[in-house]
């Protein structure tokens, strides 16, 4: 029987992969499986891979590999893989990886409880539907506590030259309204206290759906219907911060303060091989109406180097306007090389150790960066989103407005027991008392 049968899952990625594997979770539940979250009682796992640059690709084949020890060892049935991996390699992926006994793709989500019935039968499965289907939503099981992803469109179309997503997820795709406020409900009275808006490029949502872009709309109705008192919006293109975009940050009560804005260079010349729309005036331009309308406004940003062609006077270039931007978050990456994207074939590719070193110089004015700002905390007190324990800190942590989880930083509660302590998805006040690198640290208030 299908409840004598236990199911794990491995949730490799982005959050918008982390939604997909929330939906497969409540389809294999609704079948009647058993969930477990301990990989060595799993009968069968499924792995949602992600393949967006070569290191997510190494982390999703070592994770695989891994998980096959467990079926040597006769305690594992099978291995699914799922996801952006499954999709872009799927030509090969049975060949290159033995150790898969089923495969599903990007379209293929629904059909994760067809493929452990197979694999349990003995009998290797795969799907592969059509990638520019229309986006799906629908039930999930929360695998997070106290904030929840909304995934509000599929796919892309910014063809940036780095970039495989338009190969792998297929062209934008967004959500209707309807939906999405309906969803946002649900999440709201199952507690969720944080609501993040994603897609790959949340600021053309509603352009392929209504002729226009609708992120405000969709802001207004969400945070009119849904009772969730912080929303935090990721994935923000410069080239499309309009002016009604600012303004529903800065009158929306619910809507954080907080922006996730990808420039991924300043150097026209980089920015053009890029194929960046907008260019280094729409990123200045942006950062100038965001900070002149909302001053306080936190700005998270990412950027590449090391990509082809990048000259020192570019990476110089960077390096002036990260120091006199001071972005409040700011990630650098080096260049990944990906077959399938255009620049894979460009010219002046730059060797790697040029690419870490440039990385680990730029992450160096970031840090300085972070702590001048982090310093000027200590003393106040602030509103933080409790979410655990950390054994090595030996601390409670969460996370203030300024942060978003998984890749921001976090806040330390140092003075509060398990039994004193907020638990996880509930707010607490913190008197800041110090700093440790990129994060803080405090009490409670």
């Amino acid at each position: 029987m299908r409840k004598n049968i236990k199911v794990g899952f491995v949730s490799l990625g982005c959050p918008k992969n982390l939604t997909d594997t929330e939906v497969m979770i409540k389809l294999i539940t609704d079948a009647g499986y058993s969930i477990t979250t301990d990989e060595t009682k799993a009968d069968i796992i499924v792995v949602n891979t992600c393949a967006f640059i070569e290191s997510a690709k190494r982390e999703s084949i070592d994770t695989i590999l891994d998980l096959s020890l467990l079926k040597e060892n006769k305690s594992l049935r099978g291995i699914i893989a799922a996801g952006c991996m499954a999709e872009r390699y799927r030509d090969e992926l049975f060949r290159e990886l033995p150790e898969i006994d089923a495969a599903i793709g990007v379209g293929s989500v629904r059909d994760i409880v067809a493929a452990v019935d197979s694999v349990i039968k003995g009998k290797q499965f795969e799907s592969f539907g059509d990638k520019n289907s229309s986006p799906f939503g629908g039930e999930r099981v929360l695998t997070t506590e106290g904030y929840a992803y909304l995934k509000i469109a599929e796919g892309c179309n910014n063809r940036c030259s780095y970039c495989a997503i338009p190969s792998i997820r297929g062209r934008y795709r967004s959500r209707p309204e309807e939906e999405l406020v309906e969803e946002a409900k649900t999440l709201a009275l199952s507690g969720t206290k944080e609501l993040i808006i994603v897609a790959q490029d949340i600021t053309r949502y509603g352009i392929d759906l209504y002729g226009e872009a609708r992120l405000p709309s969709l802001l207004r109705k969400i945070t009119e219907a849904a009772d969730i008192p912080w929303v935090r919006l990721m994935y923000c293109y410069p080239d499309m911060i309009t002016d009604e975009l600012i303004a529903e940050i800065r009158d929306n009560d619910k809507i954080l303060k907080y922006i996730d804005l990808p420039i991924q260079h300043i150097s026209e010349n980089v920015l053009s091989r890029m194929n960046r729309h907008g260019g280094s005036r729409a990123v200045r331009d942006a950062i100038r109406r965001l900070r002149d309308a909302i001053p306080d406004i936190v700005i998270r940003s990412t950027v590449i180097v090391g990509f082809p062609g990048e000259t020192e006077e570019d990476f110089t270039e960077l390096c002036d306007f990260v120091e006199k931007t001071r972005f409040d978050r700011l990630g650098a990456f080096t260049y990944s090389r990906e077959g399938g994207a255009p620049a894979y074939d460009f010219d002046d590719q730059i060797d790697e150790q040029t690419k870490q070193d440039r990385c680990d110089y730029l992450m160096g004015i970031q840090l300085d960066i972070v702590e001048e700002n982090n310093a000027a905390i200590i003393g106040k007190t602030i509103d933080v989103l409790v979410e655990g324990f950390d054994m090595m800190a030996n601390a409670f942590y969460g996370r203030s407005a300024a942060d978003a989880p998984d890749i921001d930083s976090r806040v330390y509660i140092k003075n509060c027991t398990e039994n004193a302590c907020p638990k996880a998805g509930i707010f607490a006040r913190v008197l800041i008392t110090d700093t440790l690198d990129y994060d803080l640290i405090g009490e409670l208030a």
